[in-house]
């Protein structure tokens, strides 16, 4: 580990020192925001600042310490911190099965995963495992005396405010240490540490040139992938040359390629495309060891890539690289753009901000990272690196005691035969393209079809996360697609065109369009697709001629649509009984029931976070479930097909539909009750999913069920419920009856 003295560092450490002992003195908890750019090292700075806070200590008060950190990075501080006091052993770094007598020593460091500690009362260790929980570690640390200090590292990954509170109040810290280089909360004690000030002393680069250097005329008839790749790996080439003319031979700058994420509807395969790419034309593979691989199901090369001097020169990966990862000698980064998502995150530039030797060197080409991308100039965005939405980091698991219900559960047949085209969809097409005049409306002198990118931009990292755009872009240049690339262009504008006009996009529908495309054209102009299917395809994907076609596809899907009604979505049984699933994944958008729910069926139980799927009338029902007697367990459904429970219903249209209902009961004497919890408007509409709920009943019952339920409406402090056929309802709730579970 290189250790130099900084003075950003130095003064970032006095203030937190001057700011943590003044909070000492207060009588009440309070927090202090560590604020420091991507790159700055953070994580030393907090390990050195905790050192000298125990170290210097002119009172007689002991401390134990929590840090706090999301997904996996908790363990790589662990890591670094080991390794910053392996000397003097002052502070003790720890992960739960370290602790003694169930609680965090004196300078003792607890290194926990935020999302296995973000709700008061989780259980994080196995159940069995008596008073072993988060809440009696806390407990007994704060009795033998200690005061306890919580670092929760890059908080802005975090939960939101809610969560964030509840988690200082379980820890009952008398400090909490919030360090994000773009923090969401709020606190009136900031520690910021200035981007300029991480330049000057070399830790960070000082900019992020954005395709330097790029010119049209060297452009080889290869498509722009591959333009901006062989730009990429010449800049690597200069940056190497660069640090041995500076008598910097080991070091050996690395290229990062991040692959687009894939699409169910894409047409390739980018990283195979990009692998055999590097390897046909480049001669970078993972068998020379040159090319290193970092994804999910997919991690090749990647021992001591961050040294220095590591023979890998290239790395492939994709978004959800770890938090944390850290390769000072990564100085490029290659975006290939996507199809749905044109833009990068502030973790992902990161990736490239580090210096490697914490050295300015003076030499302008190795004092900046470069961004090389064919992704289109208007189109451009860099984002925090938020990952909440796609992780499951919660299980919930169905308890031990469960017995099964086997209910019938039913599911939707999506008619998807009638969404896709056949081949009448060809001959209505040339007819709607005569009407038109179609013919007469093109340019069929277009000479390419082109992707404008930005040359010789800068990307100002230290103004993402203000109102100052974060870009300096004043040209683009030109690129003729490759045939390949226009092909791929040309199917994805046929796919929007089917999306939007209500079809189903898949491949063989869009087979049927460049068929009709490809007639046309033969008709229209003698044009053989076989021979110019490149100009035929130019011309359509010409700025002024595309929606000239998008107007005949459209006018063509109406009368298809007539001539093929749409079939009715059919409700058909599940193959096998329903019963509450073993277990559920959920993402951080959730946290636990607070108070525990002790009759939910599954343990722990979570509730959505997001405002937009939380309910007050859920909530209240389930406070209401979980105060009578006569419940032995309730269950909240979700709504995912086979997952959860359904029943069939027709809307409005006569339609087929699945009805999840809210809650899952089982009464104490046996009996099921399927619930659903309604309010204002929703309880007004809910004529038909009502009637169906009740006609599975009836109908189950006959079987020999015994299930009860229907819509439950909050009403003047009580709950009441409608169970005949038709629904009906109003305002005075007229012909309801109040629900009435024994206590």
């Amino acid at each position: 580990m290189i250790i130099k003295t900084l003075q950003y560092k130095e003064k970032a450490i006095g203030e937190l020192l001057n700011k943590a002992n003044e909070l000492l003195e207060s009588k009440y908890n309070d927090s202090i925001i560590f604020k420091a750019p991507t790159g700055a090292g953070k994580t030393i700075i907090m390990a050195d600042f905790l050192l000298r806070f125990v170290s210097n200590r002119k009172d007689s008060r002991t401390f134990s310490f929590i840090w706090a950190a999301p997904r996996k990075l908790h363990l790589q501080s662990k890591e670094k911190l080991d390794e910053f006091y392996k000397e003097n052993r002052v502070l003790e770094c720890s992960n739960i099965e370290d602790l003694t007598d169930k609680k965090i020593a004196e300078n003792e460091i607890l290194f926990l995963n935020w999302e296995s500690i973000n709700k008061k009362d989780n259980v994080f260790i196995k159940e069995n495992e008596s008073d072993f929980n988060l809440t009696a570690i806390v407990n007994n640390t704060l009795e033998d005396g200690r005061d306890i200090i919580l670092v929760i590292d890059e908080s802005h990954h975090t939960a939101s405010a809610e969560n964030t509170k509840g988690l200082i109040e379980i820890m009952n810290p008398k400090i909490t240490i919030e360090v994000s280089a773009t923090p969401h909360m709020n606190s009136d004690n900031v520690v910021k540490v200035k981007f300029e000030d991480v330049v000057a002393e070399g830790m960070i680069k000082e900019k992020i040139a954005l395709n330097p250097d790029l010119k049209e005329d060297k452009l080889e008839g290869e498509g722009s992938d591959e333009f901006v790749l062989r730009e990429a790996l010449k800049k690597r080439e200069e940056l190497l040359q660069k640090f041995e003319e500076a008598g910097r031979e080991h070091i050996n700058p690395l290229l990062l390629i991040q692959l687009p994420d894939s699409s169910s509807l894409d047409f390739s395969d980018k990283q195979d495309e990009i692998e055999n790419l590097l390897a046909k034309k480049f001669g970078i593979t993972t068998e020379n060891g040159k090319l290193a691989v970092y994804l999910s199901e997919d991690k090749r090369n990647l021992e001591n890539i961050s040294k220095n001097d590591n023979e890998v020169e290239v790395l492939l990966f994709k978004q959800a690289i770890a938090l944390g990862w850290d390769c000072p000698r990564a100085y490029i980064l290659v975006l290939f753009r996507e199809w749905h998502s044109e833009k990068f995150s502030i973790q992902t530039v990161g990736r490239i901000m580090r210096m490697p030797e914490i050295m300015r060197y003076n030499i302008e080409a190795l004092d900046k990272g470069y961004v090389y991308t064919n992704i289109a100039n208007n189109k451009i965005k860099i984002e925090e690196e938020l990952a909440r939405d796609y992780f499951t980091i919660y299980t919930s698991r169905r308890k031990p005691s469960w017995e099964d219900i086997d209910l019938v559960s039913y599911h939707i047949m999506r008619q998807r035969e009638t969404t896709r085209l056949n081949p009448v969809f060809i001959n209505l097409f040339l007819k709607h393209a005569k009407e038109f005049t179609l013919a007469k409306k093109l340019d069929v002198k277009v000479a390419s079809i082109t992707d404008h990118i930005p040359i010789d931009g800068v990307i100002h990292m230290e103004n993402v996360g203000t109102y100052t755009e974060p870009f300096e872009v004043y040209q683009n240049i030109s690129l003729a697609k490759t045939n390949t690339e226009l092909e791929l262009a040309f199917k994805y504008f046929i796919q929007e065109a089917l999306h939007a006009g209500g079809m189903f996009p898949e491949q063989r529908s869009v087979g049927r369009v460049c068929t009709a495309i490809y007639e046309f054209f033969n008709d229209e102009f003698k044009m053989d697709y076989t021979e110019v299917q490149r100009e035929i395809m130019t011309v359509v994907l010409s700025e002024k001629n595309e929606q000239h076609f998008k107007d005949v596809i459209n006018a063509t899907l109406d009368e298809y649509k007539l001539m093929h009604p749409k079939a009715k979505n059919k409700s058909v049984e599940n193959d096998s009984l329903w019963n509450v699933p073993e277990k559920i994944e959920l993402n951080a958008n959730n946290k636990e029931r607070d108070p525990k729910a002790k009759k939910a069926i599954v343990n722990p139980y979570y509730e959505s976070t997001s405002p937009t799927k939380t309910w007050e009338t859920e909530k209240s029902f389930i406070e209401f479930l979980e105060n009578h007697k006569s419940i032995e367990w309730w269950f909240k459904n979700g709504e995912r097909d086979g997952t959860y429970f359904a029943v069939p219903y027709k809307d409005d249209e006569g339609e087929d539909q699945s009805f999840y209902v809210d809650f899952i009961v089982m009464f104490k004497d046996g009996r099921i009750g399927l619930f659903d919890t309604k309010s204002g408007w929703t309880a007004k509409e809910a004529g038909n999913k009502s009637d169906g709920l009740q006609k599975y009943i009836k109908e189950q019952n006959k079987q020999g069920k015994n299930l009860l339920g229907g819509i439950i409406q909050p009403k003047a402090d009580s709950f009441y419920t409608y169970t005949a056929i038709p629904y009906k309802w109003d305002k005075a709730l007229t012909g309801w009856k109040i629900v009435e579970f024994e206590k």
